[in-house]
């Protein structure tokens, strides 16, 4: 879906397509039959932005074979779907049973993270629409921070993933040397992770590109400086799970010259009295084996205490204390909070929202609406059928085009 921005440059808003993942190229092909195409169909568009994830084998087919590639963007075309950005976060294995840790390997220190995400980039400037000149891409900040603690080496791993980064950077500008076509990252802060806030991100990325500016030779007439390449994905679950302010965390970005590449809207799930029974019993239904869901609570001084997933911060003795509410970071559709006693992190959404594209000039371009955990809700919860599910999607979508509406973007056809 296309929005003009009173400013008359293109927002562009997708669904992530992780909420039904696929590891092989058959297997994306088919979620674009099933579930893609009724989305738009049942939406009334005739063209719809899908978030694609590719997993690595899907990536891997599409890198060495061309054909099997100009096959993904006929069949893209034909059902009348676009590609400008895709989720580069999950490697592989998405759509196992058990996730839990294993979604933050490989990390930036590992090989594999480069190259894959050198792969989609190439494979996403072959996708993009034939009037989009630049793509974005979401991926792991950096990695898991048990992984980067100081007993394990933590400088010496930070220093890696930067390296690894920096050499991204590079890929990505003689990619657009040879295609003419941009292609952006965003590191996609996280809790748990060794960046788990915008704030944690600001010095790393900051450094990559300033160490870019400062080591490309200039000659006469070319700019001062590349163009930042490495960004950030706001995720606005994860934003309000870490009890961030949007306003401070985005003002944060501008003053530091970090680029927020893209968004993911998404809402965490919220718990404002955690201390009574019913409301423990309504979260222990949030509590499931497949995903992480890393849960916060801010006290009184104003620092975090934190649990690595739900289950944690429930147990008797060891958990969260229940003074002041809780965040959990589990993706809860965007217009279906959960029934009382619990509720949604709407409203971060919305305020970030309003601050990322309400103003004179965007701050991102790419919005991607990544609420994958419908089959790992509550079981009454869960929607029974496909068509329910494609009925789901179509309806976070609606929401959130009215809400950029309501913020003065015009919906194109």
């Amino acid at each position: 879906m296309r929005f003009r921005h009173p400013d008359g440059s293109t927002v562009h808003l997708a669904y992530c397509t992780n909420v039904h993942p696929a590891e092989t190229l058959d297997g994306v092909l088919t979620q674009l039959r099933d579930h893609c195409e009724p989305v738009r169909k049942r939406l009334g568009r005739d063209r719809l932005g899908i978030g694609l994830w590719l997993a690595r084998d899907a990536a891997r087919a599409l890198t060495a074979d061309p054909a099997a590639l100009r096959r993904l963007r006929r069949e893209l075309d034909s059902r009348g779907l676009e590609v400008v950005t895709l989720n580069g976060f999950p490697y592989q294995g998405f759509g196992d049973q058990h996730v839990k840790y294993r979604v933050y390997r490989p990390d930036w220190t590992e090989p594999e993270r480069l190259d894959h995400t050198t792969d989609l980039a190439r494979l996403l400037t072959a996708l993009l629409p034939d009037d989009a000149t630049e793509g974005t891409i979401s991926t792991l900040p950096l990695g898991w921070r048990t992984d980067f603690d100081q007993a394990r080496g933590a400088i010496e791993r930070q220093d890696a993933a930067l390296d690894a980064l920096r050499l991204l950077a590079e890929r990505l500008d003689a990619l657009h040397d040879l295609t003419g076509r941009s292609v952006r990252v965003g590191l996609e802060p996280e809790p748990g992770c060794t960046v788990e806030t915008t704030a944690d991100a600001i010095d790393p990325l900051a450094a990559v590109n300033r160490d870019r500016a400062d080591g490309r030779p200039r000659t006469a007439g070319q700019p001062p400086a590349p163009q930042p390449r490495i960004g950030i994905c706001v995720d606005t679950c994860h934003l309000a799970t870490s009890f961030e302010d949007p306003a401070h965390a985005l003002d944060a970005l501008h003053r530091a010259g970090v680029p927020i590449v893209k968004s993911q809207l998404s809402a965490a799930l919220h718990a404002e009295h955690p201390d009574r029974p019913e409301v423990r019993a309504s979260l222990g239904a949030f509590a499931e084996p497949r995903f992480l869901h890393q849960t916060r609570t801010r006290t009184p001084q104003g620092t975090l205490r934190a649990t690595d997933d739900l289950d944690e911060a429930l147990a008797d003795g060891g958990g969260l204390p229940t003074t002041a509410p809780w965040r959990a970071h589990f993706h809860v559709p965007l217009h279906a909070p959960p029934e009382p006693p619990l509720t949604s992190t709407m409203a971060v959404l919305q305020d970030t929202l309003a601050l990322l594209v309400g103003g004179p000039v965007p701050r991102t371009h790419h919005l991607e609406v990544e609420t994958y955990t419908w089959q790992a809700l509550p079981p009454a919860l869960r929607p029974r059928s496909r068509a329910r599910l494609i009925d789901g999607i179509a309806a976070e979508l609606s929401l959130a085009r009215d809400l950029l509406t309501d913020l003065g973007l015009k919906e194109l056809p």
